[in-house]
């Protein structure tokens, strides 16, 4: 628990989990309540140690005799795309992103439920109903936006849930249509983001937790330049980094 000179913050401890990531480990997370006049802020400061944000509730994995999740975060100013996010970015070049209010709509529902039942569909998520997904976009007690992506004929193909920071965007979750593939539309959506981080003058894009041992979650090493949360500090990840 920390103390303000307005009010304690509390931090509580989730009970053990199994991994959602890694096979035959368990998972236990820090909480805090994100609620109340001073939950940008509070974000703000929590973000850059580290945390992630779901619904009102910033957390951390705090698993024992495990690190293996590292907080990580692209240099914007820094950043050039690879030979292959190049092509990424050819192969796209004609879909448009929107940002948009944190409001579910069912064209989005639709979308999520298909990329769930196609990517994910022995995970929590692939039974959520439309009011849980209304409530993973809209129950936000700070600055958010959704970015959607549209192909030329207004299709709908991809959606990205954003947090503003004061030094940056984090990329709170993103979804796309499964049927496309092969046009890497998340690499396609992380790069999207850090162009318009590049063009407000912000240096960082959140990514979350890089796991390099999580097929699911080691592609996000493959941004280059970017940095890892480690010891409290950030520190630069070398490019052929495979562990923290």
């Amino acid at each position: 628990m920390t103390y303000s000179s307005r009010h304690p913050q509390f931090f509580y401890t989730t009970a053990p989990l199994p991994c959602p990531y890694l096979p035959n480990r368990m998972e236990r997370k820090v909480v805090t309540d994100l609620s109340g006049p001073d939950a940008e802020a509070l974000h703000d400061r929590l973000s850059r140690a580290g945390f992630r944000r779901s619904h009102t509730i910033a957390y951390a994995p705090v698993c024992h005799g495990c690190n293996a999740c590292v907080p990580i975060r692209i240099v914007v100013p820094q950043f050039q795309p690879d030979r292959t996010q190049r092509r990424i970015m050819r192969a796209n070049a004609a879909i448009d992103g929107f940002d948009v209010p944190p409001h579910g709509t069912p064209e989005q529902f639709a979308l999520f439920r298909r990329y769930q039942l196609a990517r994910h569909s022995d995970g929590d998520m692939a039974s959520m109903s439309f009011n849980d997904y209304r409530a993973m976009i809209e129950d936000t007690p700070i600055n958010s936006f959704l970015i959607e992506f549209r192909s030329e004929e207004d299709q709908l193909i991809a959606v990205s849930l954003v947090d503003a920071l004061i030094d940056g965007f984090s990329a709170v979750y993103s979804f796309f249509d499964p049927d496309l593939a092969n046009r890497s539309l998340g690499g396609f959506a992380i790069m999207w983001l850090i162009e318009k981080a590049r063009a407000r003058g912000l240096p960082y894009v959140y990514l979350g937790y890089w796991i390099a041992e999580s097929r699911k979650m080691s592609y996000k090493s493959r941004f280059q330049p970017a940095e890892i949360l480690t010891r409290g500090l950030w520190r630069a990840l070398p490019p052929t980094s495979t562990s923290p």
